[in-house]
């Protein structure tokens, strides 16, 4: 039985004859998992071991003296943070150009210190100093011992008399052993977001990354998964998922030494970013976040949520709302007659909230299309005569609540901001203006900017003190790279990238500070920036402008394998052939939410969208904070299956879809093995989201054992005529 205990540090000393050819050993321990590290004779740490949990600690120093892979050339492999331009021959995680103009670094291990913080969490710090320039490096391990996740960041202090330049500063440095490894990386564009490629490294650099600046992951999120030995599996296998807590540009490097061994080294992008460290100054990382299975990537992916809704997602364990939208409704089309009316839809429907989207502000520059007004956040006089508090009373009167769209961080060329202050504005002051939909963006590093951006929200919150909601998109990336504010300053550029994140990071500061339990929904054209240091701020994400119900079962498995429902907005909307029931069937697996025309709804689909809300209310729980189990993948098979099982497998609901409707596939052609029931306890299969009259093919009156549905397994009858199928799975006392 493995101990219930917290982070487990201790120094493990061999006997020698002298102290000075003792190795240190220094040891991070999980509920699963141990991670090892160990001074070599000139006391460089090495990582020497990170897998299962070892239960003989006495053993550990010995895990070295099992492996034949050092010699002259390659002892620096496993460095625990590989400095540049000394002894070191491969990619580094840290290059410094020091003040006199060396670029040559070196780390020495010089002490550890252990914070437990809690029960559950403890806060380790590794010292490593430069033995000439004194530079230091601290390495901070902060282990969650339930949830078997590691969150690993560095800082960089400079102790010379004079800046020196960054040129690469990772976060963490990683070094993992196994015979062979899989990568699962995602590429994407909009609309097209999270698809994965697992591909077999080979010798040599794997790197993913991003240079966009702002919705840095339109191409391709800061998000992995390693899978160790063979292609990843679901239920076995070795298996690390990653994912760097940054909101810019990044960088991934995956080597595979000569060894057969791998180095991963995460952490912001060093493309045009050689940073200027004052002297007694730090640099801080972002966060790297890692979780070691060996019960394959769904025990993975139930780490990482855990630990996300408790550590991480802002109010990660609290409500939602379930709102209706008006983009597809109207999209810049509506005035303030038509939006009212949509309140009494929203009502009738039997949501919590009404989203008014983009469109809403701006009069010299009307916002009649995405051509005009973006950073003049007042209320459209025509559109909305008596302004955004009229409509947050009156939707409070029908009985809802109201949000709003913003897209702060951006400008239109045509807009009064632009025209004021064309120096907040991120170009070229000798190129020219190059757009993404029709857009520029703000500079972020520049602290007037800042204050302009809070004070868009907090005048929003001030003047309507009713408004319960904010979708905060950012729909640009950024071209022409320049900060006429670091240029006024005598600043290098090198600092753009990471001031611009520093800075929208101290604005979500100070909103979090003075609005603390506001819900924002993270958007950026979809699914464009989604990361764990964004989401500290936020308690939802839009992964996709792709509502099509049959492409957002891809898109939503995918996330899942890294986040959870609970923060995961899933629309119905018009998009796609599909029926009714099928799209809301697929929006029901997260945070639920409309964007359609409720009046153009017939009588039975009005019936069966509210039927459906009631549903979901009652089993909402369970899927937010629920343990979350994928049964059958899509990319293998014509369905796809998921479930969410409660803290006490005592309810559970199952999700079932057809994805490929293939010539003779009447139904799904076997049952399907369920996960995460008691075996012990006898259960109730029924099924739910039925239109009225309409009867189900199942034997709801039929009890079965969870260790039968687990083992033989239950078929949902997933078929040409049932292509969805939500069935509630309840314990019988």
């Amino acid at each position: 039985m493995i101990r219930n205990s917290i982070l487990w540090v201790c120094l493990v000393f061999i006997s020698s004859a002298t102290w000075a050819q003792q190795p240190t050993t220094l040891t991070v321990e999980t509920q699963s998992n141990t991670l090892v590290f160990q001074t070599d004779a000139q006391n460089h740490l090495r990582t020497i071991y990170f897998g299962k949990r070892l239960k003989n600690k006495e053993e550990l120093a010995l895990i070295e003296t099992q492996n034949n892979q050092r010699d002259v050339n390659t002892g620096i492999y496993n460095s625990i943070y590989t400095p540049s331009g000394s002894w070191n021959m491969l990619e580094p995680a840290l290059n410094i150009v020091h003040a006199d103009g060396n670029a040559s670094t070196d780390l020495i291990y010089q002490s550890i210190n252990t914070l437990k913080e809690n029960e559950d969490v403890t806060l380790t710090t590794i010292l490593l100093k430069d033995p000439v320039y004194q530079t230091e490096v601290k390495i901070f391990l902060k282990a969650y011992f339930q949830e078997d996740v590691i969150e690993q960041w560095t800082e960089i202090k400079n102790t010379e008399k004079a800046p020196i330049t960054l040129q690469k500063y990772a976060s963490a440095n990683l070094y993992l052993n196994a015979q062979k490894f899989y990568l699962t990386h995602y590429l994407g564009a909009w609309g097209r977001e999270m698809r994965p490629e697992e591909t077999a490294l080979t010798g040599g650099i794997k790197v993913i990354d991003s240079k966009l600046g702002t919705r840095t992951n339109l191409y391709e999120p800061p998000t992995f998964m390693l899978s160790f030995n063979k292609p990843s599996e679901e239920d076995q296998g070795d298996i690390l998922l990653g994912t760097l807590g940054w909101s810019g540009n990044f960088k991934i490097d995956f080597e595979v030494d000569s060894y057969h061994n791998l180095r991963v080294i995460a952490g912001i992008n060093p493309h045009a970013s050689a940073y200027p460290l004052a002297s007694n100054t730090v640099f801080k990382t972002p966060s790297f976040i890692y979780t070691l299975s060996h019960q394959g990537k769904g025990f993975a992916s139930r780490n990482l949520h855990r630990w996300a809704r408790k550590y991480r997602i802002l109010d990660g364990t609290g409500e939602r709302l379930t709102l209706l939208n008006n983009w597809e409704a109207t999209y810049f089309d509506f005035d303030q007659q038509k939006i009212t009316n949509l309140f009494k839809d929203g009502k009738k429907l039997g949501v919590d909230l009404f989203l008014l989207d983009d469109g809403w502000f701006a009069n010299k520059y009307p916002r009649n299309d995405d051509t005009a007004g973006l950073g003049d956040w007042e209320e459209n006089r025509k559109k909305l005569p008596d302004g955004l508090g009229y409509l947050v009373k009156e939707a409070q009167k029908t009985g809802i609540k109201f949000g709003i769209w913003l897209e702060p961080e951006m400008v239109n060329p045509r807009s009064e901001l632009y025209e004021k202050h064309p120096d907040w504005v991120v170009k070229q002051p000798q190129r020219p203006e190059h757009y993404f939909r029709n857009q520029l963006v703000l500079d972020l590093s520049n602290p007037q900017v800042q204050d302009y951006v809070f004070g868009v929200v907090d005048k929003l919150f001030t003047k309507n003190p009713g408004l319960a909601f904010i979708k905060w998109d950012c729909n640009a990336v950024t071209f022409n790279a320049h900060s006429a504010y670091l240029q006024a300053r005598g600043e290098s550029q090198g600092k753009f990238y990471v001031e611009y994140i520093k800075g929208l990071y101290s604005v979500l500061e100070r909103i979090r500070v003075k609005y603390p339990k506001i819900p924002m929904m993270l958007c950026s054209g979809g699914g464009g920036r989604v990361d764990y240091e964004a989401l500290k701020y936020f308690t939802e994400f839009w992964p996709s402008d792709n509502t099509e119900p049959l492409e957002r079962i891809f898109i939503q498995w995918n996330y899942s394998h890294y986040f959870p429902a609970v923060a995961t907005c899933n629309h119905v909307t018009d998009w796609g052939k599909q029926p009714l029931k099928f799209r809301t069937d697929v929006a029901m697996m997260g945070k639920l939410g409309f964007d359609i025309v409720v009046e153009h709804l017939s009588k039975d689909d009005l019936v069966f969208g509210q039927l459906a809300i009631e549903n979901y209310n009652k089993l909402k729980n369970i899927i937010w904070q629920g343990e979350q189990y994928r049964l059958v993948d899509p990319y293998k098979n014509d369905i796809a299956s998921l479930m969410y099982v409660d803290e006490n497998q005592s309810k559970a609901i199952m999700f079932n879809y057809l994805v490929s409707n293939r010539f003779e596939l009447t139904a799904t052609p076997r049952a399907i093995q369920l996960k995460g029931l008691n075996p012990n306890k006898r259960y109730k299969i029924e099924e739910i989201n039925l239109y009225a009259n309409t009867p189900s093919t199942l034997n709801s009156s039929l009890i079965l054992s969870g260790d039968f549905l687990m083992t033989v397994g239950y078929n949902p009858e997933v078929n040409d005529k049932r292509t969805s199928v939500i069935l509630t799975i309840n314990e019988v006392k």
